[in-house]
C-alpha cells in the first residue's frame, strides 16, 4: 500500500474516533526516521487537548490499526497537539481563525504588496480565505493588506503572541 493510501485508509478510521471525542484531525503524517517509521496525528480542540486526550486517542486507533492491519511494516505511532503555532490545513481553519495573528511562508520569494522587494514571510491578522486566496492584514510598521493564493504557500500557522 502506497504512503497516500495509507495516510487515507488511518484518516478514514482516526475520525470517527476523533469525531467521538469531540476532537479534530489537524494534521497526519507517516514517514521514514531512519530505519523505523513513524505514523504521526496531531489533534485539537477547542480549549485545546491535553495529555489525556492524546493518550485516549493514541490507544483507540493503535487497537484499530493493529485489527485492520492497514500498516505492513513496524512503525511507531504519535499522537500530539499541534502546538501553539498550529498549522490551518482546512477551509474551515480559515474562518475559525479569523482575526488570529498568522504567519505565511510562500514557496517563492514575492511582492504581493508592491513594496519593492521580495519575500517569503508575511506575518499579520488573518483576514480570511476566498477563492483560494488568503487575506492577511500585516502587522509591521508600513502595514497593508496581502493577498496570497493557496497554492502559493508552503506553511501558514497561527503565529503565537506573547
Amino acid at each position: 500500500m502506497s504512503d497516500e493510501a495509507v495516510l487515507n485508509k488511518v484518516i478514514e478510521l482516526a475520525e470517527p474516533i476523533l469525531e467521538e471525542q469531540g476532537l479534530e484531525l489537524v494534521d497526519i503524517e507517516f514517514f521514514s526516521q531512519g530505519s523505523e517509521w513513524l505514523l504521526r496525528l496531531f489533534i485539537d480542540k477547542p480549549g485545546g487537548v491535553n495529555l489525556d486526550d492524546c493518550a485516549d486517542c493514541s490507544r483507540e486507533l493503535s487497537l484499530i490499526l493493529d485489527v485492520e492491519e492497514v500498516i505492513e511494516v513496524a512503525y511507531r505511532l504519535e499522537v500530539s497537539s499541534p502546538g501553539i503555532d498550529r498549522p490551518l490545513k482546512k477551509e474551515a481553519d480559515f474562518e475559525r481563525f479569523k482575526g488570529e495573528m498568522v504567519r505565511a511562508k510562500t514557496l517563492q520569494a514575492i511582492d504581493p504588496d508592491l513594496r519593492g522587494y521580495q519575500r517569503k514571510t508575511f506575518i499579520g491578522e488573518l483576514l480570511g480565505l476566498e477563492d483560494d486566496v488568503v487575506f492577511i492584514e500585516q502587522n509591521d510598521k508600513e502595514g497593508g493588506r496581502v493577498e496570497l493564493p493557496l497554492d502559493s504557500l508552503e506553511a501558514i500557522n497561527l503565529e503565537p503572541q506573547f
